[in-house]
């Protein structure tokens, strides 16, 4: 399956919409968005990931470089995960860094 990203910022939210496989090939895309979102004043990353499927260690890799990036000030959700995505990020330990919800309110 093909990977898209959509991007919006507006008043220190970033958020970034993924959709498809997040694997060694489309990683690099999604690093660039986390790197668009990393503006100064930033308050929280929301990551919609209701239509990923698939997350390879390439896609965890870049979580982890958006953690180190926005540092301990900005708060990362992680939202809407299918089975198999959350399964990933909790075998990993990574639920322990972000913040998951089913739905995101602001």
């Amino acid at each position: 399956m093909s990977f898209n990203t959509t991007f919006e910022l507006t008043n220190g939210v970033a958020k970034i919409a993924i959709s498809g496989d997040l694997d060694a090939s489309s990683a690099s895309i999604f690093k660039e968005e986390v790197e668009k979102a990393a503006v100064p004043d930033l308050k929280r990353l929301v990551l919609l990931v209701s239509g990923l499927e698939y997350m390879a260690s390439a896609g965890l890799r870049v979580l982890i470089f958006a953690k180190q990036k926005m540092g301990s000030g900005v708060d990362i959700y992680f939202v809407g995960a299918q089975e198999a995505v959350l399964d990933t990020i909790q075998k990993t330990g990574f639920n322990h860094s972000v913040i998951i919800q089913d739905e995101y309110t602001e």
